[in-house]
C-alpha cells in the first residue's frame, strides 16, 4: 500500500468502527497525541481506538482531505457523535498529521479546537472554561482514567 492508501484505509476502518483494522496500521513503537488523551504509545493507541469505536454507537467519520508528501501525510476529517459522558452531540473537525515508516504509522498528532470541542461535549462548563488549563487538565485526566479502566480484561 502507498502511504496515501494506508491513511485512507485507516479512516475507512474508523468509519466502520473497526478498531482492529485501525490498530494494524500502527508500527510497534508508534506514538499518538491529541488535546484530549495527550500522549499515548503503542498498545495505548489501540486501546483508545477500541474504546472510542465501541462507545461511539452513533459515530460517523468523514475524511475531507488527504495530502501526502513522502512519509508525511495531513488529513482533515470530521467526527460526529454523542459524547458518552454527557449525552451531548459533538461535531469535531480534526487535522491529523501522520509520519509513516515502513508502511506503518509511526506518529500521529491530532489537532482541533479544544474550546469548541469542550463547548459541545461539556455544555456550559466547556463554553465558560474550556479554554483554561483547569478544564483541559481535568478532561485529559478523565480520558486517561477512562482508558485505564477500559483496558481491564473484562472489556475484551
Amino acid at each position: 500500500m502507498t502511504n496515501e492508501e494506508i491513511v485512507r484505509d485507516f479512516f475507512e476502518a474508523f468509519g466502520r468502527r473497526d478498531h482492529a483494522a485501525m490498530a494494524r496500521h500502527y508500527g510497534p513503537d508508534a506514538a499518538f497525541e491529541d488535546p484530549v488523551f495527550g500522549k499515548l504509545i503503542a498498545g495505548q493507541i489501540a486501546q483508545m481506538w477500541k474504546m472510542l469505536c465501541q462507545r461511539g454507537k452513533d459515530l460517523k467519520i468523514e475524511l475531507l482531505s488527504c495530502h501526502v508528501d513522502g512519509d508525511e501525510c495531513t488529513a482533515e476529517w470530521e467526527a460526529t457523535y454523542t459524547f458518552s459522558q454527557t449525552g451531548r452531540f459533538v461535531r469535531n473537525r480534526v487535522r491529523s498529521v501522520f509520519s509513516l515508516r515502513n508502511g506503518k504509522i509511526a506518529q500521529q498528532n491530532d489537532h482541533f479546537n479544544f474550546w469548541k470541542w469542550s463547548s459541545q461535549a461539556l455544555g456550559m462548563p466547556g463554553r465558560a472554561l474550556g479554554w483554561t488549563p483547569l478544564i483541559k487538565n481535568a478532561v485529559r485526566k478523565n480520558a486517561k482514567r477512562s482508558l485505564e479502566t477500559y483496558e481491564r480484561p473484562n472489556h475484551g
